[in-house]
């Protein structure tokens, strides 16, 4: 007896999702979705079978296990809801004036005090930010007296300013 390969059937899907993929919500691509898509299609699971578990429970109670063969849909759309959510109040809080600038700056600080000096292209590479947006950042700490430039080799390089000898043993001591 041989076992041959049918053409038309192959094991693996051919979107390359595989089963189980946590990114999955019932076949649906929840990473490309928004937030509010989600939160919609989570309560489009979630209301319909809370209702229909209220319904059984009230008026047909002798098919109470009913609940346990749709029940489990619950805790995907309640995964789905959470992540919705999430990613709603994410959205408000990036939606703050401030919020943006203000991160990506101490994104910028933290690298500067992480590796020292660094370059426009080194800060874009440890940062979320453009090299463009990482230069200009880094101009504008310099002409403020923030930052310490430094060329080497026909680069620029920004780094925090050193504490000088004796200053420096009291910080490090907090």
């Amino acid at each position: 007896m041989s076992v041959e390969k049918r053409p038309d059937h192959d094991l693996e899907p051919r979107d390359g999702n595989r089963r189980g993929d946590p990114n999955e919500f019932f076949g649906l691509d929840v990473d490309s979705m928004s937030p509010r898509a989600q939160v919609t299609t989570a309560l489009a699971v979630l209301i319909p079978v809370a209702i229909a578990g209220v319904a059984v429970l009230t008026l047909v109670s002798n098919f109470w296990w009913l609940i346990f063969v749709f029940g489990w849909t619950i805790f995907p759309a309640f995964g789905l809801l959470v992540r919705g959510i999430a990613g709603l109040s994410e959205g408000q809080a990036a939606g703050l004036p401030s919020a943006p600038a203000n991160s990506r700056e101490r994104e910028l600080l933290g690298a500067l005090r992480d590796r020292g000096e660094l370059t426009p292209a080194q800060a874009a590479m440890e940062t979320s930010l453009t090299v463009e947006e990482a230069d200009g950042m880094l101009k504008k700490l310099a002409e403020g007296g923030h930052l310490q430039v430094r060329v080497h080799g026909g680069g620029l390089f920004y780094s925090l300013w050193e504490v000088e000898g004796g200053e420096a043993g009291r910080l490090e001591g907090r």
